[in-house]
């Protein structure tokens, strides 16, 4: 039997990059949401005075000089044990009176991960560009990932422990939520998604997301993933894509071949060949990397099982 909720040890877990203005209130906000929970500030290498508020409003500080919530995300993952662990950006944007229902939300229907799929409370609170590129990447990882999650970017989420602890935690930057989501949905693990209020940051902090320099990053980013997690989908597409491709533009080829015995189009000819040779490795990558990726997953399952 699992332990009971309020004898969990809970650990809230705060990236933090140049906050000063902003995380002695977080804390201060989740210290009154989860008075039992221990309060972790990981300062991603800070020019300001993080750290020093930070510690002053009570939680305990971490260091990670390399810099991307992916790195401070993996360290934070390792280093602390606790039975369930909640995540929140340090800038004051998400609300830490939703958490202890979150928690109980995870506990009552047995979940490995809860995300917090951000509602904002005024539409300034997203700049646009953000806006419009979380709902792109939304769309595209459903398509491409059979997902149902409509913000799998959220930086607000609540985790059981054996989630965490089989979690790889690869992703360097801003992509990590979208792994956090991958891991999930490869795994098939209980998760589920609810609204949250997203608030504006609070005066004097400023957004770390790039829009364009981040944005073309976890595009490529997902891309990639898309490739590793469902291979023969992938490759498939796109070999799939090639033989009918092929078969449009040969078809003429063929038809004047029977009639005339003759091949006027020779390069074409050769093109559409080489086009056919292309489709058929691309399906013969994805049936191979689709049994690689099978024994992956067994293995990433029983680590999960092992922790469970």
């Amino acid at each position: 039997m699992p332990p009971k909720r309020e004898q969990c040890e809970i650990a809230v877990i705060l990236p933090c990059y140049n906050e000063a203005n902003a995380i002695a209130q977080v804390v201060a906000d989740f210290r009154r949401a989860l008075p039992k929970a221990s309060i972790y500030v990981f300062d991603n290498d800070s020019t300001d005075d993080t750290s020093a508020v930070a510690a002053k409003a009570g939680a305990f500080v971490r260091k990670e000089h390399s810099l991307g919530k992916g790195n401070v995300v993996r360290r934070a993952f390792a280093e602390i044990d606790a039975d369930i662990y909640v995540m929140a950006d340090g800038d004051g944007t998400y609300d830490a009176s939703q958490s202890p229902a979150m928690i109980a939300l995870l506990h009552r229907e047995r979940l490995d991960m809860v995300v917090g799929a951000r509602e904002a409370v005024r539409s300034s609170a997203y700049r646009p560009g953000h806006r419009f590129g979380n709902k792109m990447f939304n769309i595209f990882f459903q398509k491409t990932m059979n997902s149902h999650f409509k913000d799998i970017f959220s930086g607000y989420r609540v985790f059981s422990r054996a989630f965490v602890k089989s979690f790889p935690a690869l992703a360097m930057g801003f992509e990590t939520e979208a792994e956090m989501t991958l891991h999930a949905l490869d795994l098939k693990l209980p998760i589920r998604e609810i609204g949250s209020r997203y608030a504006e940051r609070d005066h004097g902090t400023t957004s770390k997301l790039n829009t364009y320099r981040d944005g073309i990053r976890i595009l490529l980013y997902m891309i990639y993933q898309s490739f590793l997690y469902r291979p023969l989908f992938m490759f498939g597409s796109v070999g799939v894509f090639l033989i009918c491709l092929s078969l449009i533009v040969g078809i003429p080829i063929v038809r004047d071949y029977l009639e005339t015995g003759l091949v006027p189009r020779f390069p074409t000819a050769f093109a559409i060949a080489s086009t056919t040779v292309i489709a058929s490795v691309s399906l013969a990558s994805g049936l191979i990397l689709e049994c690689v990726s099978s024994r992956a997953r067994e293995l990433k399952r029983l680590l999960y099982l092992q922790h469970k």
